[in-house]
């Protein structure tokens, strides 16, 4: 489906491909601010090029380079993901739509996320790692050309770049120069890195290990 009112939060398929909205801006004429969700990439486009999707139990996809099968009736343990599909925010929280976030606790009535959210447990659901063999895979809204690589943890999307790919806040060290030059990664669009101090460069160069090497993400625990 078509969206021409899309809301923060939401998933959408854009260019064949799974990506959550986190931001809308109307007055701009490229309003839709997404993220890519296997790999966390920025990208900005309309609302006419996007299509929305709910998320639902046993449905699989990469987040964050590594694959997750949803289920809505089994209890997370600490340092599980969830994924909050039906939102019901009391006064003092602030998660929202389909946000992601780490489980430090769990009792009969809910979670305590690593955010200091109280989630009730009707309000997400779990983030299983792997590719279950029941699970739909929902990476892509079009399968058809896609190549796909079947092991014992079900099938896995081969992605352009492989485990290969920046991410915001990721902190690079440039080799082949005489100054000391550490960046981080402040925005990316399609193929080209921005980095801090207005360094700008293809996502091709920064991968090449022999002129950038990765150092930390201060935002990755």
């Amino acid at each position: 489906m078509k969206l021409y009112q899309v809301r923060k939060g939401q998933f959408v398929y854009y260019n064949n491909e799974l990506h959550k909205v986190y931001g809308v801006k109307p007055m701009f004429k490229l309003s839709i601010h997404l993220i890519k969700l296997r790999d966390l990439t920025q990208h900005i486009t309309n609302a006419a090029s996007v299509e929305k999707y709910i998320p639902r139990e046993n449905d699989s996809f990469i987040f964050n380079h590594k694959v997750y099968t949803l289920r809505n009736h089994q209890r997370p343990v600490a340092g599980d993901y969830i994924l909050i599909n039906n939102p019901a925010p009391d006064s003092l929280d602030h998660y929202s739509l389909n946000e992601f976030e780490v489980v430090e606790t769990v009792d009969n009535k809910g979670v305590v996320t690593s955010d200091l959210d109280g989630i009730k447990h009707s309000e997400y659901l779990l983030m299983v790692p792997g590719r279950a063999p029941d699970s739909h895979p929902i990476d892509y809204k079009d399968m058809i050309n896609v190549e796909e690589n079947l092991d014992d943890a079900g099938p896995q999307i081969v992605h352009p770049y492989s485990e290969l790919s920046a991410q915001l806040g990721d902190i690079f060290k440039k080799k082949d120069s005489d100054v000391l030059i550490e960046a981080m990664v402040v925005a990316i669009e399609g193929h080209t890195i921005y980095l801090g101090a207005g360094i700008e460069v293809p996502h091709e160069e920064l991968m090449d290990t022999d002129k950038w090497e990765f150092q930390y993400n201060p935002f990755n625990n």
